[in-house]
């Protein structure tokens, strides 16, 4: 069974047991979370599929931690300035997290 849920205006496609690195949320490693934007759920030949999201199903996640993505640079250059070079790093931060349950609520009436 997967699920395409949404999470910080992104969409992925997840199954049980998981891991999907989102957006950083404000929760602790431990926390349980539960996400009810679900957008499609699928089990084989069944599909159902949200207009935009389907009210009965739930995907119940766990947190793991925190961590930084890769470095990005950024770099700034102009020609036409004389010694106009700027620098700058960033690094992401996101929250991971561990799929635990895909609550489909009435999946079998499809």
């Amino acid at each position: 069974m997967f699920a395409v849920i949404e999470i910080g205006g992104h969409q992925y496609r997840v199954k049980v047991g998981d891991q999907i690195q989102v957006e950083k949320l404000p929760l602790q490693p431990g926390a349980s979370l539960e996400i009810d934007r679900v957008l499609m759920v699928g089990e084989g030949e069944r599909v159902r599929i949200g207009q935009p999201v389907l009210p009965e199903a739930r995907v119940r996640a766990t947190v793991l931690g925190q961590v930084k993505g890769e470095k990005i640079i950024v770099f700034k250059y102009r020609p036409g300035a004389k010694r106009y070079r700027r620098k700058q790093g960033h690094r992401q931060t996101y929250t991971v997290l561990r799929i635990e349950a895909i609550e489909t609520g009435a999946l079998a009436s499809a």
